[in-house]
């Protein structure tokens, strides 16, 4: 059995190595950005909010309840608020304590916000203090605070100073961790779980589809594919079913056509040895009836060589079109009278009807050779009727080439397969002046080969009409 591998790793692996890579990636920045990252998310946050409560002061500062309006930020942000003018001198607090080297720290943080554009901002950390306001001993985690300086136009002539406390976030980062330690483990779990399932229900139809395109590769046509869980698969199991059913119809032509080709090729070289060692025998009693056998079975055993050829050459696209201005009407007249005379001898009654004389721009041999085909295919199945009927007609800019006789016609199973390669249809016919099964073929590359179409109408045991179509020169 062949392997699912890509790159030395199995499909089922490497889809469960992906999916828990990709869990491994969440999980890793879910730790970034909850424990390494949050100190530093936290401060720009709070840096944020700080900035847009100084532009709301701001922009109230000449309003009467100033007060009022920070007064109510300061409640809601957790910070304290100092409104002055330039010296340092306070305005107006969000708070009623004072400390005689405010003014001196207030003109130290304007002149840094000068220096640095019109805003400035710090961080410090305070001693602990106790309820008594004393330093509280040991290592107890220090509140960290932050101030934020903002200065207002030079005519307005004030500032705004925030300060807000910055909450260590040490214990929610070690509660984080404990926390994360029990989710890590549970998306592991679901993680390892969902990954083997779902590489499993991924890998499995394909493992199932693989061992019967082996059967398949050995030659076995019969194998059917019953892949499913997406729609993907089920389409590759449809399309190699249809591979598979197509595989079988042309193994079937292959020995269908060594069959026919191998009897033909032994009928008339069995006549034609047979005759031969007669004449050797037998010198003095050669009759002209023996020599004619022996030319006609040479003969169709060479058209029977030709036509293996040319088939062969269409397909491969070996034949090149060599085109010509030429009346069709012409050509298919002379080919008509041509058969009609080979078969004087059997009163067969060839008649061709047309209205016009019809010019196209094609290559006469492979037309000529096309219409041909399709004349003689209409004498060896016309049964006991011996009349065939020819019919040139013009559609647009096209002309069509009809041929029509009153035979044995066609079983509607075999309709589709009649352009296959050697393929004969269920009921037998007899010997043609030239046929070899391969006539139809020939005339379906020629015609394809000049952007034509072509096509059959017919009716078990009232006959058949085959015709082609190619475009005419106006």
């Amino acid at each position: 059995m062949i392997s699912l591998n890509f790159n030395g790793l199995r499909l089922k692996w490497k889809i469960f190595t992906f999916l828990l890579g990709f869990c491994a990636l969440l999980l890793l920045i879910l730790w970034l950005f909850q424990t390494v990252l949050l100190d530093a998310f936290y401060k720009n946050i709070r840096i944020m909010e700080i900035k847009r409560d100084a532009i709301t002061v701001m922009s109230n500062a000449g309003n009467d309840d100033i007060a009022e309006i920070i007064a109510d930020i300061s409640e809601n942000s957790d910070i304290t608020i100092d409104i002055t003018d330039l010296s340092g001198k306070s305005i107006l607090r969000s708070y009623s304590a004072q400390d005689r080297h405010v003014a001196e720290v207030f003109m130290l943080l304007i002149s840094q916000a000068r220096e640095n554009g019109g805003e400035f901002y710090e961080y410090f950390s305070p001693p602990a203090m106790n309820p008594r306001n004393r330093p509280m001993p040991g290592n107890r985690p220090q509140m960290q605070s932050l101030i934020y300086t903002k200065l207002a136009d030079e005519e307005d002539g004030m500032a705004v100073i925030i300060n807000a406390v910055i909450s260590p976030v040490n214990a929610t980062v070690t509660t984080l961790r404990f926390q994360l330690y029990f989710v890590s483990g549970i998306m592991i779990i679901l993680a390892v779980t969902l990954a083997i399932i779902i590489a499993k229900r991924v890998s499995t139809p394909i493992e199932e589809i693989n061992r019967e395109a082996a059967k398949l590769a050995k030659g076995n046509y019969d194998t059917r594919f019953a892949g499913k869980g997406f729609y993907e698969i089920a389409e590759l199991s449809e399309t190699l079913n249809t591979a598979a059913v197509e595989l079988g119809k042309v193994e079937k032509l292959r020995r269908e056509l060594l069959a026919n080709v191998s009897h033909d090729l032994r009928t008339p070289l069995s006549l034609i040895y047979s005759y031969s060692e007669l004449m050797n025998d037998f010198p003095g009693e050669i009759t002209q009836e023996q020599i004619k056998v022996i030319m006609d079975e040479s003969r169709r055993l060479t058209t029977l060589v030709n036509d293996v050829l040319d088939i062969s050459k269409l397909e491969n696209e070996m034949e090149q079109l060599n085109s010509s201005r030429f009346s069709i009407t012409e050509t298919v007249l002379k080919t008509t009278m041509r058969v009609e005379e080979l078969l004087r001898s059997e009163q067969f009654e060839i008649i061709f009807s047309y209205d016009d004389d019809i010019y196209v721009d094609a290559d006469e041999t492979k037309i000529s050779r096309a219409f041909y085909n399709l004349l003689v295919n209409a004498v060896n199945y016309s049964g006991a009727s011996r009349t065939i009927t020819v019919t040139q007609t013009t559609t647009g800019d096209s002309v069509k080439i009809t041929v029509t006789d009153f035979g044995e016609g066609i079983a509607e199973y075999d309709i589709p397969y009649i352009w296959d390669r050697y393929y004969r249809g269920s009921e037998k016919h007899k010997r043609g002046i030239t046929g070899t099964g391969l006539g139809l073929s020939i005339v379906k590359k020629i015609i394809e080969l000049h952007g034509g179409t072509y096509g059959v109408q017919s009716e078990f045991g009232k006959g058949s009409t085959f015709w082609f179509e190619i475009a005419k020169l106006g």
